[in-house]
């Protein structure tokens, strides 16, 4: 059999390693790259058996080799994919899966069966493989050849029997898959396949998430509470908590040189929104949130943490609440989560890895339902948070503004303040019902709010849920969905229920198809599922 090897490379984007809570001098190098690039690729395991001769297995070989080269130079995938040798016993299968699980560098596996492939001899293989699955239902050529087509031409090209053998083993032994059908060279199925890979990634990176949090859960708020050993043997998260104070070293040690240089920055790439304040006082009031941002960036760094979760309550010896220096660090790539959410800052984190190299992104953040709009026929939810909401939802200028916070009984901290753009998104809430974790995916349609709000000094964005603003909050309630989420303009509910399902958590959606009824069915449905 042949061995297949030269495909082409994709782009890749930011994400983390797993690396070991106590870490060394000796790993410093390590840490350092635990938000760098690795370059991910996907398997391209193509099934046979050799009851038609090795004429017809070069064919097939060939046909695969032809397949991966034009769906890397498609533009549409994000990642490489690597054309493997043909499958044609249970030995092979078997190894094939386990070296995929053993590699590093191979964030999942696409199957497809060319021929007939007898499904009992992938059963080993796929009972030890652990890493996401797709199945590819195509074929080689798209159209019958009319003239030419004869018995030996069948027998080449059966995907449409072999892929159903191979699916009904899938299928009985219970396991989560992607299937895909279409035409290989269709920008369809190129985009689906695409879009599947930024799926894979977040079930692979799920494992490497470390959360550090620096204060607890806000004195008796359910929503943001939560099982964090489940949640750690479910999706893999480490969720660690420091003193806020362990953090205020870091901060207090920050050089003025570096404080002065990335004020600098600030002033010559946001709009200052001074509103009559002492320029002195401004200054060292955006300094401080400076000052913050390097501090907070170095230990998350030094201990390899990828989401950051700060608490209001909570604050030690900082002067203020981080508000713009967690912002940016949002815009970074990092995770974060409010009053003690470690689940939202997880997502967070796992959502702007799926997004990071999307040409023309729109932006991922945290934010909060905070206040409704209901006038009849304008109805939506005004987003926000007390100051975190990310930078790159943004639309146009970017301000920054100091003024003071109700909450956290320090100084008025500086934050960014802007709209956000327009368009479709989601907003997801990762939920612990107890028994078990529950992701609700909304769509939502982004809009402009009528006027303007120059006293509401924070990020914003203004949305309504689908499929209105009645069954949307109401079905988003019946499935106690939180009042933060995590929201993105790049990523699809699609996306978000293969990842659910690839964890083996119930997801529930709410889109343009939800009507309240049967809506309660499917919790009823699912209360038994799960």
């Amino acid at each position: 059999m042949p061995v297949i090897n030269d495909c082409r490379t994709g782009s890749f984007f930011q994400i983390g390693r797993e690396v070991n809570h106590n870490v060394c001098a000796a790993e410093a190098a390590e840490r350092e790259e635990s938000m760098q690039t690795k370059n991910y690729k996907f398997w391209f395991c193509t099934g046979s058996q050799d009851l038609y001769g090795d004429e017809c297995l070069k064919k097939v070989a060939e046909h695969s080799a032809k397949i991966v080269d034009g769906l890397n130079a498609s533009g549409k995938l994000p990642f490489e994919v690597v054309c493997k040798p043909t499958l044609i016993s249970q030995a092979s299968i078997r190894k094939t899966f386990n070296d995929a699980n053993n590699d590093g560098d191979c964030a999942g596996v696409i199957t497809w069966m060319h021929t007939f492939s007898p499904a009992k001899m992938w059963i080993l293989g796929l009972k030890e493989f652990k890493k996401p699955l797709c199945h590819l239902h195509t074929q080689f050529n798209e159209e019958l050849p009319y003239d030419t087509i004869d018995m030996d031409f069948m027998n080449e090209n059966q995907s449409a029997h072999g892929d159903r053998e191979y699916g009904h083993i899938v299928s009985r032994m219970g396991i989560e898959r992607k299937i895909i059908v279409g035409h290989w060279a269709s920008e369809r199925v190129q985009e689906q396949l695409g879009s599947w890979m930024r799926t894979a990634l977040g079930v692979i990176e799920s494992s490497h998430v470390r959360v550090c949090r620096f204060g607890d859960n806000m004195n008796n708020v359910a929503v943001t509470e939560g099982d964090k050993v489940e949640a750690q043997i479910k999706f893999g998260w480490e969720i660690d908590h420091y003193s806020v104070n362990d953090l205020v070293e870091y901060v207090d040690a920050v050089a003025q040189g570096d404080v002065d240089a990335l004020v600098e920055e600030y002033y010559s790439k946001y709009k200052i929104i001074d509103e009559g304040r002492d320029l002195d006082e401004f200054r060292r009031h955006v300094a401080v949130q400076a000052r913050q941002e390097i501090g907070i960036e170095k230990f998350l760094t030094e201990n390899a943490y990828h989401a950051v979760v700060t608490h209001f309550g909570m604050l030690g010896g900082l002067q203020q609440l981080p508000g713009l220096s967690i912002q940016r660090l949002m815009e970074k790539g990092y995770g974060f989560g409010a009053e003690g959410d470690w689940k939202v800052a997880a997502m967070v984190r796992l959502m702007k890895l799926m997004t990071a190299d999307i040409k023309d992104a729109k932006g991922t953040s945290m934010m909060e339902d905070y206040t409704y709009n209901l006038v009849p026929g304008k109805e939506g939810i005004l987003q926000a948070h007390m100051l975190e909401v990310c930078p790159s939802v943004a639309e146009g200028e970017i301000g920054i503004k100091v003024c003071p916070l109700s909450m956290g009984n320090r100084e008025d901290p500086a934050r960014l303040v802007f709209t956000s753009k327009t368009g479709p998104a989601i907003a997801c809430s990762l939920v612990d019902l107890g028994t078990r974790f529950r992701l609700l995916i909304n769509a939502v349609d982004c809009k402009k709010v009528e006027k303007p709000m120059p006293k509401l000094p924070v990020g914003t964005a203004f949305w309504t849920p689908q499929p209105n603003m009645e069954i949307g909050a109401t079905a988003w309630i019946l499935a106690g969905g939180a009042h933060h989420t995590a929201f993105s303009y790049d990523l699809t509910v699609e996306q978000m229920e293969d990842w659910a399902a690839a964890m083996g958590i119930e997801s529930v959606v709410i889109d343009q198809n939800t009507n309240i009824r049967d809506f309660k069915k499917e919790l009823r449905w699912n209360m038994t599922a799960f």
